[in-house]
C-alpha cells in the first residue's frame, strides 16, 4: 500500500498535465511540479494565491464570472478545445492557448475541483492552419466557379460560329470541297466533345450539378442512342445493336443520358470491327443496361485506374483519342444518379461496361413502343416558319443566319435588345423566335420571350441558346412553356429539330405531329 501511494504521489506531482485544485473561493491549494515547466511558477509560489494569477488581466473579469457560474453547477468539463480567447497567463506575463479539464471532487463536504492545463498552442496553430486552407480552397472552388461560368460561355461561342459556318458551306459546296467540310466537321465535334468534358468533370466534381429527377422511358433514350451514334458505327463498318425494355426509370434524363452516351462513344473508338450492342436485363434487385464491344479490350492490371482523370490505357498499336475523362464523367455521373457501373474485360475480345440501376429507381408505368415513333415528324412536315433571330455576338449571328437561311428558313436578325424590340413589332402566328441567352449584361434572352409575348397575347416560340452550365439550362426548362434550351456549341440538327417542332406545335396543320418537350 505504500508503494502505491508513492505512485499515486509520483504520478500527481510529474503528470505530463499542469495540475492545480482550487477551493470553493477559487483559490490554489494544490499544484504540482509540471506547474514550473508550463507556468514558470514554483508550486509553492503558487499557494493560496487566487486562480486569477494564472489569467491575462485582460480576461479576468471574463473569468471570475465563468468561475463563479461553474461552482454553482460543477461537473467534469473540457475548456479550451473550441472557445478561441482562453489563454493562459506565465510567470513572465507571457500568454499561451490553454486547454483545460475540470472535474470536481468534496473531502469532508468541502467542494475542490481539479484543473488539468496543457498548452495548446501548437494545437491552435493546426487549427488556425486548417482554417485558413479551408478558406483558400473555397476561395479557389469560388474561382473555378466563376471560371466555368465563363468559360462555358466565352469559350463555346466562337466554336458556335464555326460549326454553323461549317454547315452552311456543305450545303453549297462542291463534292471535292464537301469531302474536306466533312473533315472538318469531324475536327469540330472532337473539339466540341473535349471542351464539353472538361467542363462537365469539373461541374460534377464540384457539385455545382443537381439531378433533375423525372420519368423517363427507357426507350427514348435508347431511341437517342441510335440517332446519334447508327451513322457513326456505319462508317466505321461496326454493327450497332439496341435492345431496349419497355420500361420508364426515375432519374435525370440528361445525365443519364450523358453516361450512356459516354459508355457507348467509347466503344464505338475503340472497336475497329465487329459490333457495338446496348442491352437491357431486369433482375430481381436492379436494371442492368449493358454495353457491350469486340473491341481490343483492356488488361486486366490496368481495369482499377480506367476510371482515373486523364488516365488513357496505353495499348500498342491503339490510337490516342480524346483526353482520357470520358469514364471519369461516368463514375461521377452514375454517383451523382445513385447508380453503379463496372467494368468487365479481356485483351482482344472485348468490353462490358454495366450499368446497375436500383429496382428504387424504376417507374411502375412502362414506357409504350409508340412513344418515340409519335415524336418524329414525317417528312415534308418542317421548314414552315419564320425564324427571328437575337444574337449579340457578330459572327455567331451571321452564322446562324447563314446556315438557316441555307437550310430554307426565311430569317431575320437583331443584334441588340433595342433591335429586337423593332424586330419583335413584326411577330405573328408561326414565327419562331431563337435567341441567345445572355445578351447585353442587363437583358436575357428569355426576358425578351416574355415580353414579346406579352404584347402580343399568346406563347410565341422559342429557342434560347446558351454556352451557360447544363445545370443551369435544366433549371430553367421547367419554367417556361413552348420553349427549347439548346446548350452551345448547338449542334445543327438539334436547332432544326427545335425549330421544326415548336413551328409545328404553333401551327393546327402540324400540331398533331408535335414532338415533345426537350
Amino acid at each position: 500500500m505504500e508503494q502505491l501511494s508513492d505512485i499515486t504521489q509520483h504520478l500527481l506531482r510529474f503528470s505530463p498535465d499542469a495540475l492545480i485544485v482550487v477551493d470553493a473561493n477559487g483559490r490554489i491549494r494544490f499544484a504540482n511540479h509540471t506547474v514550473t515547466e508550463l507556468f514558470g511558477y514554483a508550486p509553492e509560489q503558487l499557494l493560496d494565491k487566487p486562480l486569477e494569477t494564472l489569467v491575462p488581466e485582460r480576461l479576468r473579469v471574463k473569468h471570475v464570472s465563468h468561475l463563479a457560474a461553474y461552482l454553482k453547477q460543477p461537473g467534469n468539463r473540457e475548456m479550451g478545445a473550441r472557445i478561441a480567447d482562453l489563454y493562459a497567463r506565465r510567470a513572465d506575463g507571457s500568454e499561451f492557448a490553454a486547454g483545460i479539464r475540470l472535474a470536481p471532487f468534496k473531502i469532508d463536504g468541502q467542494l475542490f475541483v481539479a484543473a488539468a492545463i496543457r498548452d495548446n498552442t501548437e494545437r491552435q496553430q493546426i487549427n488556425e492552419a486548417l482554417i485558413a486552407a479551408r478558406e483558400d480552397a473555397d476561395r479557389a472552388n469560388r474561382a473555378k466557379s466563376r471560371f466555368l461560368a465563363t468559360a462555358s460561355h466565352d469559350l463555346r461561342q466562337p466554336i458556335q460560329t464555326i460549326r454553323l459556318l461549317n454547315a452552311a458551306m456543305l450545303k453549297i459546296s462542291s463534292p471535292d470541297l464537301r469531302e474536306l467540310l466533312q473533315q472538318q466537321e469531324r475536327a469540330i465535334e472532337g473539339m466540341t466533345r473535349m471542351l464539353n468534358a472538361l467542363l462537365d468533370i469539373s461541374r460534377l466534381e464540384s457539385g455545382a450539378i443537381e439531378p433533375q429527377v423525372a420519368s423517363v422511358p427507357l426507350s427514348e433514350v435508347m431511341h437517342q442512342l441510335t440517332t446519334e451514334f447508327e451513322s457513326v458505327a456505319q462508317a466505321r463498318g461496326i454493327a450497332f445493336r439496341i435492345e431496349p425494355a419497355a420500361l420508364t426509370i426515375s432519374t435525370d434524363r440528361n445525365l443519364f443520358y450523358q453516361l450512356l452516351q459516354n459508355l457507348v462513344g467509347n466503344a464505338l473508338k475503340y472497336t475497329d470491327q465487329g459490333e457495338v450492342a446496348v442491352t437491357c436485363v431486369q433482375g430481381p434487385a436492379s436494371l442492368m443496361v449493358t454495353v457491350s464491344d469486340t473491341g481490343i479490350g483492356i488488361p486486366a492490371e490496368k481495369l482499377d485506374r480506367i476510371f482515373d482523370e486523364y488516365y488513357q490505357v496505353d495499348m500498342q498499336g491503339a490510337k490516342r483519342m480524346g483526353v482520357g475523362l470520358g469514364l471519369a464523367i461516368v463514375k461521377e455521373v452514375a454517383r451523382l444518379l445513385g447508380f453503379t457501373v463496372t467494368i468487365n474485360s479481356r485483351v482482344g475480345e472485348g468490353t462490358q461496361a454495366v450499368v446497375n440501376i436500383p429496382n428504387q429507381h424504376l417507374a411502375g408505368v412502362p414506357a409504350g413502343p409508340e412513344t418515340v415513333a409519335d415524336a418524329v415528324p414525317p417528312d415534308g412536315a418542317t421548314r414552315r416558319a419564320r425564324v427571328l433571330l437575337v444574337e449579340d455576338n457578330d459572327g455567331v449571328r451571321l452564322a446562324t443566319e447563314l446556315f438557316l437561311r441555307f437550310e430554307g428558313f426565311h430569317v431575320e436578325s437583331a443584334s441588340s435588345t433595342a433591335e429586337a424590340d423593332h424586330l419583335f413589332a413584326k411577330c405573328q402566328r408561326g414565327d419562331v423566335i431563337v435567341a441567345d441567352y445572355h445578351l447585353d449584361g442587363r437583358n436575357t434572352g428569355l426576358e425578351l420571350l416574355a415580353r414579346v409575348r406579352q404584347r402580343v397575347g399568346y406563347e410565341v416560340p422559342g429557342v434560347v441558346l446558351s454556352g451557360d452550365l447544363p445545370s443551369v439550362l435544366r433549371s430553367l426548362r421547367s419554367q417556361v412553356a413552348n420553349c427549347r434550351f439548346l446548350s452551345k456549341p448547338v449542334d445543327t440538327g438539334a436547332l432544326l429539330e427545335a425549330i421544326d417542332e415548336l413551328s409545328a406545335e404553333g401551327d393546327p396543320a402540324l400540331r398533331s405531329i408535335a414532338g415533345r418537350p426537350a
